[in-house]
């Protein structure tokens, strides 16, 4: 079995309307947010073995803020694919992967991130910002993750209720 966790990006800020998308940084909810998420993934014993993540600048300071309490030992990569990805994306990135990898958290965005779990797991979760879903997948191999894999919502966190 591997074990997926899905991580929608913290809130983000829209006080500089001169910034792309891509650039928008946390706001303060969202820096607080963060390290919540991280103590939750170490008190729950889900220390991811490798982090894929967005590049957008909120993507990327989710996971700095999550690794202020989380020590992940793994490799954390920053990849586009993850930027505005449809679960189709998801899954190429997820097929990837080494088989040694047992644990992994993706950092992404909404709707594609919503959409991915459901699919996945065949429940509609409304993921806020830095909502965290765990997701148990009945597969020994990465590459064996494809649309049709009928994983389990193990457990599914948001901020505001920790």
């Amino acid at each position: 079995m591997k074990q997926l966790i899905l991580m929608r990006h913290a809130k983000s800020s829209w006080a500089d309307s001169s910034l792309a998308d891509h650039d928008r940084p946390l706001n303060q909810r969202g820096e607080e947010d963060a390290p919540r998420m991280g103590q939750l993934l170490t008190g729950e014993d889900l220390i991811p073995d490798m982090i894929l993540c967005s590049t957008a600048e909120r993507a990327k300071q989710t996971v700095e803020g999550v690794l202020t309490e989380c020590s992940v030992e793994g490799e954390v990569v920053f990849t586009r694919g993850l930027y505005h990805a449809d679960p189709e994306d998801y899954i190429v990135l997820l097929q990837e992967l080494p088989d040694a990898i047992g644990r992994v958290m993706m950092v992404a965005h909404n709707p594609g991130m919503e959409y991915f779990l459901s699919m996945l797991t065949d429940t509609r979760e409304h993921m806020p910002t830095a909502a965290i879903a765990l997701i148990d997948l009945p597969i020994e191999s990465w590459g064996e993750t494809n649309e049709d894999v009928e994983g389990k919502l193990a457990g599914f966190w948001i901020p505001k209720e920790l």
